[in-house]
């Protein structure tokens, strides 16, 4: 049963449960374990693809005025570094998750526009209302884990994903997708894909060797997570991918209340929230922010709150993220996050990433 909200998990269990817990070992746990197949599908489908040439080609052909970058849930979060990259490089992104964009931004989808479409099914109901509105009137690149969805086959180029069948949360369709989005983004900013797949190539072993502690991670995590109620993540710039989801598939997978949000909004308001049973877990992200970021979980230790700093040179072996190029880190930060959904639900003795009210499609808007 889902645990009472406002109640830790100890009072929910008793203290005898401790350290002897166990993972349900279902259908979610084994998709996290195949994430490093999904990554090497995924990888070696862009050098067989014809879709990066294909965009490349409209892109020579067509001048837009502005990229659109949509999705729903963890599709839409994953698209964070996509948006830093490209407007580095020159474009204006604008990211909207597909509900609000079709009801409240719909003078953005014109002829002007490129618009990029993220969603794993290719067929929620979100997606489906864009492409009914569309009518054509714009350029649509869609990134799919679905071949013969209404999103792949209606629009004008569709990079797919290979991540295989997906249980219910969000993990490998999401790590595949970071892939997919990374080798479109080089491709946009004018970079050489070649180069960019060779940076991408080590994902998969390194989600391989971060997954192959996985029982240690959890155990790690369990103890951390016993008197928990309040439940944090946060970062900044390509972190934010990570926060996003992070706190989408802790809420998803253990009924668990969890809030995602960049460094700089916790220190505006949530920072009053800072007890012994709040857990905040900061992404130390990249060179130009990591600075700010280790300030402020020191200063979340400093009052008395578990504070972990998620990194590639951290102590806490579960929130130590292997140490990568720029555009894997995406990929591998999100994992310690999936480590904690697993904890969570052996506290709570529940089946991780099981819905019980939730589907893995979104029909209904």
């Amino acid at each position: 049963m889902p645990r009472a909200f406002g109640t830790t998990v100890s009072q929910k269990l008793g203290d005898s449960l401790s350290r002897n817990f166990a993972v349900i070992q279902g259908r979610y746990l084994q998709d996290i374990l195949n994430q490093p197949q999904a990554i090497r599908a995924t990888w070696q489908s862009l050098h067989q693809s014809e879709a990066l040439d294909k965009i490349r080609g409209l892109l020579a052909s067509r001048k837009f005025e502005r990229i659109v970058l949509t999705g729903m849930g963890s599709s839409y979060f994953g698209l964070h570094p996509l948006a830093l990259e490209i407007a580095e490089h020159g474009w204006t992104p604008v990211l909207l998750e597909t509900s609000e964009l079709v009801h409240y931004y719909p003078h953005l989808l014109s002829g002007a526009t490129l618009v990029i479409a993220v969603s794993q099914s290719g067929k929620s109901a979100e997606t489906l209302r864009l492409l009914k509105h569309n009518g054509d009137q714009q350029v649509v690149i869609a990134v799919t884990n679905t071949v013969d969805s209404p999103l792949a086959e209606q629009a004008d180029v569709s990079i797919l994903t290979h991540a295989g069948e997906e249980f219910s949360v969000s993990c490998k369709t999401y790590v595949a997708a970071h892939v997919a989005l990374s080798a479109l983004s080089a491709v946009l900013c004018g970079l050489d894909v070649e180069k960019r797949l060779h940076d991408l190539e080590p994902a998969a072993g390194a989600v391989e060797g971060y997954l192959h502690d996985w029982e240690q991670h959890v155990s790690g995590f369990c103890d951390a997570m016993q008197e928990i109620r309040h439940l944090f993540f946060i970062g900044r710039g390509p972190s934010l991918a990570a926060v996003g989801t992070g706190a989408l598939i802790i809420k998803e997978s253990d009924h668990f209340h969890a809030e995602g949000m960049s460094c700089a909004a916790f220190r505006h308001g949530p920072f009053e929230m800072l007890t012994p049973e709040t857990y905040v877990g900061v992404f130390a992200g990249d060179e130009r922010t990591r600075s700010l970021n280790e300030r402020l979980a020191a200063d979340i230790q400093g009052n008395g709150t578990q504070s972990a700093l998620i990194g590639s040179d951290v102590s806490q072996a579960a929130c130590r993220i292997p140490t990568v190029a720029p555009v894997v880190r995406p990929i591998v930060e999100i994992l310690p996050v999936q480590m904690v959904t697993l904890a969570l639900a052996a506290l709570g003795n529940r089946e991780p990433g099981k819905f019980e009210r939730a589907t893995k499609v979104t029909v209904v808007e």
